[in-house]
């Protein structure tokens, strides 16, 4: 075989692995998971608990839940921790999951370094980021709000606690690393790789509040329009 039909190959395979991963996307956007709405969607609207919110960056989302002597309670221990959930200006508390590696040595795109980057696309631990934010600008593209039952919030909350990985029943901080004063990082459950990453993790939280999200969703960009198509 000559080296240049040895590199039509190349390219050739280059390009059907290019078009499988593009209609992966597409499908994993317009597939709905589950693909019948739950009873709790249906019911979401006709009984409204509380309001959350869904934080994009272009790679990246979070979910903000409202700060409130609830939710205080039941999160209680990242407030041990040192996130400072009684801040007078705090309305939300923002939860999001992440690659180990990527998430504790790229608080920006300047630190960004080779082996973090090789870990995400490969497999890593996970950890949870926990910050408080004050009032959020709404409607706005990098924010998306859903209102939820109690139930559905309920839900939500226990799926979230449940991210957090723990030792002798306690949570494990990360000792050492945050992007400012009000933010903390925790080891959480799971194991983290770019395909199915935090976007993914946000999916799963969302469906478990009974909402219905594309089949397989990488990137905020698809996770957000799989949002408005299926809800």
């Amino acid at each position: 075989m000559s080296r240049k039909s040895g590199i039509g190959r190349a390219l050739k395979w280059i390009a059907f692995g290019l078009l499988g991963l593009i209609l992966a996307v597409v499908l994993g956007t317009v597939v709905p998971r589950p693909l019948l709405p739950t009873m709790a969607t249906a019911a979401a609207t006709a009984a409204v608990g509380e309001r959350i919110l869904i934080l994009s960056s272009p790679i990246h989302t979070d979910i903000a839940i409202p700060l409130n002597d609830e939710t205080r309670a039941r999160f209680g221990f990242t407030g041990e921790a040192g996130v400072p959930l009684d801040h007078l200006e705090a309305r939300w508390l923002i939860f999001g999951w992440g690659g180990r590696s990527f998430y504790l040595e790229t608080p920006t795109w300047s630190d960004l370094k080779p082996m973090p980057v090789f870990r995400a696309l490969t497999v890593d631990r996970s950890v949870m980021h926990v910050d408080i934010a004050g009032a959020i600008v709404e409607p706005q593209p990098s924010v998306a709000s859903v209102d939820l039952d109690r139930a559905a919030f309920e839900r939500l909350m226990t799926f979230i606690s449940q991210s957090f990985a723990r030792k002798d029943g306690a949570v494990v901080p990360v000792e050492g690393f945050s992007y400012g004063y009000a933010d903390r990082f925790f080891e959480a459950e799971g194991t983290f790789n770019a395909l199915f990453g935090c976007n993914t993790w946000t999916a799963r939280a969302l469906r478990e509040a009974g909402l219905q999200t594309g089949l397989w969703n990488p990137l905020p960009s698809t996770l957000g329009l799989s949002l408005r198509l299926h809800n």
